[in-house]
């Protein structure tokens, strides 16, 4: 008797979609558009860091290709930035550059800590009106970093940028084969190059590598004393680093119609700032200037234009810098302009969106514009946005709060019925709502549409009933849900006396 094994079901993996060869030219497109223009980028931020170009351009390397391997945003650019090199520009100053780096070591250890405990999921708490000013303040920033580019300089680089806006343009309405941004920056090249034009050039931003990043320890002396010395800096680099990239990744959710691992994205950031820093580097974090040349203009959508923009900025600098250096500055201002409008939300500046938005939303909008304008740091924008939405929400629900009455037909008993969301904002006018002079012998609190969500409202609740006590009256508090009357019976009487 012969008996037929059953067939084996192998699991199939899942093909990488840049196998694909119209993906994979895509994101190697990207990946190279991106590279040349993290260049200047990379250098000007180390000049505002007060290190060597070198320290900004090694960095962007190591943080691109770490984060493509351990983020968890597909496709979104980690560098060097511009609100890191704020942050850690005085201990740099101060200090020297080794201080800098151990910062930043610790600064990624910080990040993998804060990953940990879930820091990712407090950006459920950012509301929409943040995102759109962080969004828009972004725009404006990246378009006021290329004002100076364009003070001062040769009449030949204001036609020169005006051809590369024209490519960019206008190009993809013929075709999107090739990136227009790429397109621009080769055809001003060679065009300068041809003409002998005398334009400032990437060369002009600063010397270029010539040699490849070295891995060591920063020699710093491993005592406490550097360890307080740094902390408040890592802190920041931390902080702010994780603020910037998971508000980017979230971006890109919305602009790709995907989900990202925030999680993963988080201990990825500190993974690739403690690399960063073992290479000599100066730390960084996602950067939304390059991620939308990357995602909006280049379209790209996965691991590998990331990836490839690190290794490109690599090559470019060691191996191309002469090359490098003679790509005219104005084909990459031309770049971040169409960035910056591209990014600028317009829609939320319409008149006619203005008047229906809630004057609440657009001051929360305005709030987190301004603050990030003034202090150059997106972290303190998002962070005054979203402090503001909370005053506002607070505000707004207080007053939806509601006390009612009734007599019982005998007269004996007062029932006061209290509808909303009983917390610090609403619960300081609920003692004025009651009559305790007039009111009978007997009252009753009904909660049945009421939720007490604090200790301030159970000390309003506190100074209710002593209010009654002292006129001989008798309070019963009922239909508290469980949670209500969880905190109210663990905290009633408690609280350090009513009045």
């Amino acid at each position: 008797m012969s008996s037929v094994l059953p067939a084996v079901t192998r699991p199939r993996l899942s093909r990488p979609s840049w196998l694909s060869p119209k993906v994979f030219r895509t994101e190697v497109l990207a990946g190279l558009v991106v590279a040349l223009a993290l260049i200047p980028e990379a250098i000007s931020f180390s000049i505002l860091a007060g290190v060597d170009p070198r320290v900004g351009l090694f960095a962007s390397f190591t943080m691109a290709v770490t984060i493509a391997v351990c983020g968890g945003r597909p496709a979104m650019i980690s560098a060097a930035t511009g609100a890191i090199a704020l942050v850690v520009a005085p201990l740099a100053r101060e200090h020297g550059l080794d201080h800098l780096i151990a910062a930043v070591i610790l600064g990624g250890l910080l990040q993998v800590v804060l990953a940990a405990l879930g820091m990712a999921k407090l950006m459920r708490f950012i509301p929409r009106s943040v995102m759109v000013g962080f969004v828009n303040a972004l725009a404006i920033l990246i378009f006021a970093a290329q004002i100076p580019h364009l003070l001062g300089v040769p009449w030949l680089v204001y036609p020169l940028a005006a051809l590369a806006l024209a490519i960019m343009i206008g190009l993809p309405r013929l075709t999107r084969a090739v990136p227009a941004p790429l397109v621009a920056i080769i055809v001003l090249t060679v065009v300068t190059a041809a003409a002998s034009m005398t334009v400032p050039t990437v060369g002009d931003q600063g010397e270029l590598p010539d040699r490849l990043p070295a891995l060591g320890l920063p020699q710093v002396p491993w005592t406490l004393d550097t360890l307080v010395l740094i902390a408040p800096y890592a802190a920041g680099i931390a902080l702010v680093g994780l603020m910037e990239s998971l508000m980017t990744a979230k971006l890109v959710d919305d602009i790709t119609d995907t989900h990202s691992d925030k999680t993963r994205e988080s201990w990825g950031q500190g993974v690739a700032n403690i690399v960063t820093g073992l290479f000599g580097g100066m730390g960084g974090c996602a950067m939304i200037g390059q991620t939308m040349i990357n995602v909006k203009a280049s379209g790209a959508r996965t691991r590998l234009s990331t990836f490839l923009a690190g290794v490109f900025l690599l090559v470019l600098v060691v191996a191309l810098g002469d090359v490098v250096a003679a790509i005219p500055m104005a084909a990459l201002v031309a770049v971040m302009i169409i960035v910056a409008v591209s990014t600028f939300d317009w829609h939320s500046v319409t008149p006619a969106t203005l008047r229906r938005m809630p004057l609440g939303e657009t001051l929360v909008m305005l709030t987190t514009v301004g603050t990030t304008l003034v202090t150059h740091n997106l972290a303190v924008g998002v962070a005054t946005g979203v402090l503001t939405a909370m005053v506002i929400f607070a505000r707004r629900v207080a007053r939806l709060v509601e006390v009612t009455s009734v007599l019982d037909p005998e007269g004996g008993t007062r029932i006061y019925s209290v509808h909303g969301e009983l917390f610090f904002a609403s619960s300081n006018d609920l003692v004025y709502q009651f009559d305790y002079a007039d009111d009978p012998q007997h009252v009753v609190i009904d909660m049945t549409n009421a939720h007490v969500w604090d200790a301030s409202s159970v000390a309003a609740l506190d100074a209710i009933t002593t209010k009654y006590a002292a006129r001989g009256k008798t309070v019963e508090i009922i239909e508290l849900n469980r949670p209500s009357a969880a905190i109210h019976g663990s905290l009633a009487g408690r609280l350090g006396g009513g009045h």
